[in-house]
């Protein structure tokens, strides 16, 4: 299927009636160019499917047919763009299935029946980060993931320590994935324009990811420790051992949480107490 060959989207949401609804933090992307620029840089998908949260009207769902996924799920909660998705469904070959829901309550495995796939999108900027959360910590691990966020999200996931964007969100994310930056956006690429500027990261499994409940122990350390990010870790991390849980994870309690890097947290992760 060919983008180009169907009509354009403005002329979709008009026939729809369709506008964007701040209450789900909707802004679409409506240049093909761009929607194509993220479809590459999301890929190769090497004949495996791909999930994509909040497509809206459809505009990356398009460039996402034109690549080489075998299957395009896409999974939206406002139901006002159900029947244009399901429209473009019958264009697509048996390649695109329409799923209405919450992606926060969905069922990956089930939609992809027990196959591996990635996840594409241009998030919701309300739900974004938890989507982020569940899909680093849950039970199901996409192969990749390329996910647009507002610029300052963006750059807390790719943040690297010693710079004031870096906290919770980068270090569970780079102990899962390799994680950067890989395209800015401005705020006029999108109708309507939102009030801040967006970027899209790429976020690629590590070989051998921590299990789930290191996991869960990072996640206490690194909400106690950067909880307080003013405070030396061996106060911050009192709660869970302070001076003699940095020196049972070789860790210098006098050092503040910003300029750990992801593999002190986890050393901090392993020594902690359950």
């Amino acid at each position: 299927m060919r983008a180009d060959d169907l009509p354009p989207l403005r002329e979709v949401l008009e026939a729809h009636g369709l506008m964007a609804d701040k209450r789900f933090g909707q802004h679409f992307l409506l240049d093909l160019n761009v929607t194509r620029k993220i479809a590459r840089l999301a890929g190769p998908f090497h004949g495996e499917a791909v999930i994509e949260v909040g497509p809206g009207p459809g505009g990356l769902t398009r460039a996402l047919l034109e690549t080489d996924a075998s299957q395009v799920v896409v999974v939206e909660k406002d139901r006002r763009f159900i029947p244009s998705l399901e429209d473009l469904a019958a264009e697509a070959d048996g390649r695109l299935t329409v799923i209405e829901g919450d992606a926060l309550n969905v069922d990956e495995p089930a939609l992809l029946a027990g196959g591996p796939g990635h996840v594409v999108s241009n998030l919701p900027y309300n739900v974004g980060t938890p989507l982020l959360i569940k899909w680093l910590t849950g039970a199901w691990r996409p192969r990749s993931m390329t996910l647009m966020f507002q610029k300052e999200v963006a750059d807390r996931v790719a943040a690297r320590p010693g710079v004031s964007a870096y906290g919770r969100l980068g270090v569970i994310s780079q102990a899962v994935c390799e994680a950067r930056v890989v395209m800015d956006l401005p705020a006029r690429a999108f109708t309507p324009p939102p009030k801040v500027a967006s970027a899209v990261v790429r976020l690629d499994p590590r070989p051998n990811p921590p299990e789930p409940e290191l996991l869960k122990s990072l996640e206490r350390v690194t909400a106690a420790a950067f909880g307080q990010r003013r405070k030396m870790l061996r106060s911050s991390l009192k709660p869970l051992g302070g001076e003699a849980l940095c020196a049972a994870a070789d860790v210098d309690p006098n050092a503040r949480a910003e300029v750990i890097d992801v593999a002190g947290f986890l050393r901090l992760a392993e020594a902690a107490p359950s």
